[in-house]
């Protein structure tokens, strides 16, 4: 079994990190919180004090941090990740960044002799936990493929989607999706009720009709169709609306380097700024349904 390092063991990263310990690998920790550490030994994972000392010596590294910057930071600093690992590491940033950025950094990964993947995930923390994650992934087809043995311990589906940063695209746009088709659901559903339709023979009729959808079928932003969405816990988050606004700017800020024409992008992401503004940054995505049940 390999030699890993794992660099973020947060909400998503901590589990992803235990997935990997449970398949055999062994598993060197890093994170700047203590109890991310204590959560990670706790699963059998061995916590260290630095990025440096989990990559050292490692075959392979996933990296798993809150945006660009750090990833930057992390791989290119002095002292880096990129600089410090042992030729022809495995690098797998995992993190969900803006696209230059993925470039930019898997570019001086490959001139240093490494392989590298961004590899950006779908499916939340109950994915990460379960092992069920989505990776999109871009990459060279060598780094791909040294990769995919290692993602498949943590995820289910694991797809190759072109060249360095394409991971990163393909994320930004499922997202973006993702963010739209909520708020049509959440309208959808916010209508049915003004008009004495009751919610669960909404869902009944919608979900095996024209307007079915992942938001509506697995993620139902009403209690009670769906048992397992967030709605029934009072919209405690799965995906807190301010990771949304996150991907939704990073998709906005992609659709202009590109020249990209998002008009129901930019609305989403207008539409969940004012919902955080509202005090919904820590409540699930869905949750948006209240916010737009009472706005004009």
């Amino acid at each position: 079994m390999a030699v890993i390092g794992f660099i973020g063991l947060g909400n998503m990263g901590g589990p992803m990190a235990a997935n990997l310990v449970e398949a055999g690998h062994d598993v060197r920790g890093f994170d700047l919180s203590a109890d991310s550490l204590d959560r990670f030994a706790e699963a059998g994972g061995k916590p260290v004090a630095s990025a440096a000392e989990a990559a050292s010596g490692a075959d392979a590294v996933v990296t798993m941090l809150p945006a660009g910057k750090h990833v930057r930071s992390v791989y290119m600093d002095d002292g880096g990740l990129i600089a410090s690992c042992k030729p022809g590491t495995l690098f797998m940033d995992c993190s969900t960044i803006d696209v230059p950025t993925a470039r930019e950094v898997i570019a001086a990964a490959e001139s240093a002799g490494h392989m590298m993947l961004d590899a950006p995930v779908s499916g939340g923390v109950a994915g990460a936990a379960a092992g069920t994650l989505t990776f999109m992934c871009g990459g060279s087809n060598k780094a791909f493929a040294a990769a995919r043995p290692i993602l498949e311990k943590m995820g289910r589906n694991i797809f190759h989607a072109g060249g360095p940063g394409n991971g990163q695209a393909a994320k930004v746009c499922n997202n973006m999706l993702l963010g739209i088709s909520m708020i049509g659901t959440c309208e959808a559903f916010n209508l049915a009720e003004a008009l004495g339709l009751d919610a669960q023979t909404f869902f009944d009729i919608s979900s095996t009709a024209s307007g079915q959808c992942w938001s509506l079928t697995s993620y139902c932003p009403v209690p009670g169709p769906v048992p397992t969405s967030p709605a029934n816990l009072d919209y405690q988050p799965g995906f807190a609306a301010a990771m949304m606004i996150k991907d939704l700017s990073l998709a906005a800020d992609a659709a202009k380097g590109a020249n990209a024409s998002t008009p129901m992008g930019k609305r989403a992401l207008e539409l969940y700024e004012r919902f955080i503004e509202a005090g919904g940054a820590d409540t699930d995505f869905s949750g948006i349904i209240r916010y737009l049940k009472t706005s004009n």
